[in-house]
């Protein structure tokens, strides 16, 4: 008997959409402190006042691009699943990465939010195995769906046979 190969494919399910908002938000934050500090540096400025004016000018574009482009493609991309037989995700930007845990293989489940998530009612799930990749993390889920999502793998890690290492 020989093993039916097995068709890589796309994780089924999105992240909230509250994660587009998020990333943009947190993004945001980092851009606003960069141009604080530039704003500083001109405003001290005794010389090169031009050139300053330019990184200002240059770091302005660069924070609307991609605060338009990096929310909306990390949605298209970030994608789970979670089946009886293994937790897969797909991540990245510009380098994507596709991963696969066995259920077996899972040690434990996670959930986590830090102060911004838990303001768009989102949750991030980690699972760790004993891969040397490290963990498999699902960021910008619905909290309620992470809640379900890490009830869900626990009960089915407990029930399958395995050695988790």
């Amino acid at each position: 008997m020989t093993a039916e190969p097995v068709a890589l494919r796309a994780p089924a399910h999105r992240v909230s959409r509250r994660a587009i908002v998020y990333w943009t938000v947190r993004a945001a934050i980092g851009w606003l402190v960069l141009a604080g500090a530039e704003v500083v540096w001109l405003i001290g400025a005794g010389s090169l006042v031009p050139l300053r004016l330019v990184a200002l000018v240059a770091t302005g574009v660069l924070a609307v691009l991609h605060l338009m482009v990096m929310p909306q493609w990390r949605y298209r991309v970030h994608r789970w699943e979670s089946t009886d037989q293994a937790v897969y995700t797909q991540t990245g930007w510009f380098t994507q990465e596709r991963r696969i845990a066995p259920i077996s293989r899972i040690q434990t489940v996670d959930s986590e939010f830090g102060v911004l998530e838990r303001l768009f009612g989102l949750a991030n799930v980690t699972v760790t195995t004993a891969s040397a990749a490290g963990p498999i993390k699902v960021h910008g889920l619905d909290k309620d769906t992470a809640s379900q999502l890490v009830a869900q793998l626990t009960s089915t890690t407990a029930a399958t046979p395995g050695d988790a290492t």
